[in-house]
């Protein structure tokens, strides 16, 4: 059954300010800015006064109007990475052999080395925006940070793939690097 119309609003904060051309999104806050376009989805975006954005879709199926939340839930997203940011720490685990991970290039790249005893080099480029760096506080604990959620989850999962043991028991060889918290960098 299709529903005449279906909508959802964004609210906007004072910082931020929205572009909007189209399906073309553009975010920029104090942080940095960020854009998404949404060519996939047959909805309307438009921005109502300078505080709120709207996304209609008319005629839509059930699978369609579930889009639309979709859609609000990235664009505030963006409007909190432009704001706060966002944090996401990798631990390290290993049973015997101790991972070494060397952050090289001003945070841009990831080097994995003896990892489960091998003798190669594992290199993760991290994603436009992203930089790593060690903690400190933590023994064994990357943290990455970023402006956007989607970029900087994109490149952990990169991390995490890269250091995945292939053709042994998963259930009993869990050496890996995996992701132990995500935070909101700045609370207000």
């Amino acid at each position: 059954m299709k529903v005449i119309n279906s909508s959802r609003k964004v609210q906007i904060p004072e910082n931020v300010t929205v572009d909007v051309k189209g399906r073309f999104v553009k975010v920029t806050g104090p942080r940095g800015t960020l854009s998404k376009t949404f060519d996939h989805a047959s909805v309307d975006i438009n921005l109502v006064g300078k505080k709120e954005l709207t996304v209609d879709l008319w005629f839509g199926n059930r699978k369609q109007i579930a889009c639309i939340k979709t859609i609000t839930s990235i664009i505030e997203n963006m409007i909190t990475g432009v704001t706060k940011g966002y944090e996401y720490k990798m631990r390290f685990v290993y049973a015997h052999f101790p991972i070494n991970v060397a952050i090289t290039d001003n945070g841009r790249v990831v080097e994995i080395r003896n990892f489960f005893g091998e003798k190669i080099v594992r290199r993760i480029e991290l994603l436009e925006g992203i930089t790593c760096y060690r903690n400190e506080k933590a023994k064994d604990e990357i943290v990455l940070t970023g402006n956007s959620l989607e970029l900087l989850s994109q490149s952990c999962a990169t991390i995490q793939l890269k250091s995945a043991i292939k053709y042994k028991d998963v259930r009993k060889f869990l050496d890996g690097i995996y992701v132990s918290e995500r935070n909101v960098l700045e609370s207000n």
